[in-house]
Parts: C-alpha cells; sequence; structure tokens
C-alpha cells in the first residue's frame, strides 16, 4: 500500500454526471462522521504519531482537514459570488506545525461539524450553472464547482484512510 495515498489520488472524471456530484456530496456530508469514527478511543501518543515516515501526526492531519475544508468552502463562496476568481493557495505543511496544530482534536472535531453542515447546504443549493462556475487556482489553473466537490470528498477520505490505516498497522 502506498502510505502517502493509502485510496490514490484523485482523478477528475471527463465527464461528471449529477449522480456522481450527489454521491460526492454525501461524501462531504459523512466527512464529520468518519473523521470522528477514526479516531475514537486514540490517546494522545497515537495521536501524536506519524501515519507515514516523514508524515504528519494523526493530530496534524485532524487539524489539517478542517484547515483545508474552510479554504476550500471559502473558494465556493468566492466563485458563486464572483467571476472567476484567482484564489490565494497557501503552505498546508507550514499550517501544520503552527501551534493550534498540537490543539486537542476535539476543537478541530467540532469545526468540522459545524463547517460540513454549512458546506453541505451550500452544496445542495447548487443547480448546474452554479456547478459550471469556476475558480482560477494560481498553480493548477481553472477548476470547476463540480470538479471541486469531488476533489474534497476524496480529500476527506483520503485524510481518513490515513489514520485507518495507521490504526491497522499499529494493531490500534
Amino acid at each position: 500500500m502506498d502510505l502517502r495515498y493509502p485510496i490514490g489520488q484523485f482523478t477528475e472524471p471527463s465527464v461528471i454526471h449529477l449522480d456522481q456530484i450527489t454521491h460526492w456530496i454525501k461524501e462531504i456530508e459523512m466527512a464529520p462522521i468518519n473523521v470522528r469514527k477514526a479516531v475514537e478511543g486514540l490517546s494522545d501518543t497515537q495521536l501524536d504519531t506519524p501515519y507515514r515516515p516523514d508524515g504528519w501526526t494523526l493530530r496534524q492531519v485532524v487539524h489539517h482537514i478542517p484547515d483545508s475544508h474552510m479554504n476550500s468552502y471559502i473558494r465556493f463562496k468566492w466563485a458563486l459570488t464572483e467571476e472567476e476568481p484567482t484564489i490565494r493557495p497557501y503552505f498546508e505543511d507550514r499550517w501544520a506545525e503552527l501551534p493550534d496544530s498540537k490543539l486537542a482534536i476535539e476543537v478541530s472535531l467540532n469545526l468540522l461539524d459545524s463547517l460540513h453542515e454549512r458546506w453541505a447546504k451550500l452544496l445542495h443549493s447548487l443547480d448546474s450553472a452554479a456547478l459550471d462556475r469556476t475558480f482560477i487556482h494560481p498553480e493548477s489553473g481553472e477548476v470547476k464547482l463540480s470538479a471541486a466537490i469531488g476533489m474534497y470528498a476524496w480529500h476527506g477520505n483520503h485524510h481518513i484512510a490515513h489514520i485507518t490505516s495507521l490504526r491497522k498497522r499499529m494493531g490500534w
């Protein structure tokens, strides 16, 4: 198994159907519950264990998910309210080293609950015209909201798999 990409890398489908978007939105809705299940019962020592050599600790992974998804939520709002806004990328590796990434994970689990409740409400409201709206990522170019939904559904599952695969390897 590839420890860095335990579920593989995200591949955008050439055609994205509404049923696929609906499935992805459900995965985004379920991410907070699935993260909580993945970390349930872990001790601080276990949370401070890297999921792979030279990787983040499970604690950093948990804090990273809402960091990333907050950025995505804001990107969606920009794309829905501005014409092809250019978003600002961020240095996720540097964010993971900031002091708030050492807090108890409950802080980020609660944030993830609230964020995903709002984000799912927004996503469910999108019609086909809204799903076709775009933002510009300075490194990867134009991103359609329909594809971004899939990418962030994958992103949540990707990090949940970091946690669950380490638990399995360690027998936790």
